[in-house]
């Protein structure tokens, strides 16, 4: 499966272009992280852009992503990509993170929907403007966003760190580094000012 084959089966099942939106994001910063490892930015690109293509078909913590696992398979999506898709969501799979891809993918699924959020309240609805402190600021207002879990990013960001940074990436240059990838994705992500008044 190549990236235009995933965006087919990303557009297929997944209407709504929030979740687009959110899975281009995540793919963006899966795509850095794996350059700045060493790792390959279209494999792990792939993971970002389909670990949540099911929601809309599966939409529990219980079907999501197990369900739709078999769907990646028997389009040719590699073993490892569905791994760290299923290892995304442990609750619903029962499958937990074991290799470096699979830690980056939670680490950065959950701090995309609070820089998008935090983009989307600002005047100019540009990500290039931006700043972490911006998002640090949002992240202490616990009602801003609420749905975003807090303590899943602090934890997963740590275990991410643990995995492949000996434990020196902090949860504030995570997210510096996962905005950094968005900005470099604006048009993309439709976040490079065109929804401003």
């Amino acid at each position: 499966m190549d990236r235009a084959a995933a965006w087919e089966t990303l557009t297929e099942h997944v209407q709504d272009p929030n979740l687009r939106r959110h899975m281009l994001a995540v793919e963006s910063a899966m795509r850095a992280y794996a350059e700045r490892l060493g790792a390959d930015p279209e494999n792990w690109g792939l993971a970002g852009l389909l670990h949540d293509f099911d929601w809309e078909i599966h939409p529990s913590i219980e079907a999501h992503p197990a369900e739709g696992a078999p769907i990646l398979r028997q389009r040719g999506c590699p073993e490892n990509v569905v791994q760290a898709i299923l290892a995304h969501n442990p609750v619903g799979s029962g499958v937990e993170a074991a290799a470096p891809m699979d830690f980056a993918l939670r680490a950065c699924d959950e701090i995309t929907g609070l820089i998008i959020a935090a983009t989307f309240v600002r005047p100019h609805k540009d990500i290039r403007k931006v700043k972490v402190k911006s998002v640090k600021r949002n992240w202490k207002d616990k009602l801003f966003c609420a749905a975003v879990d807090r303590q899943e990013i602090v934890e997963s960001t740590e275990a991410f760190s643990e995995q492949c940074f000996d434990g020196k990436l902090q949860v504030w240059e995570h997210v510096g580094n996962v905005l950094a990838a968005m900005q470099g994705a604006a048009e993309q992500l439709e976040l490079d000012g065109r929804m401003a008044p």
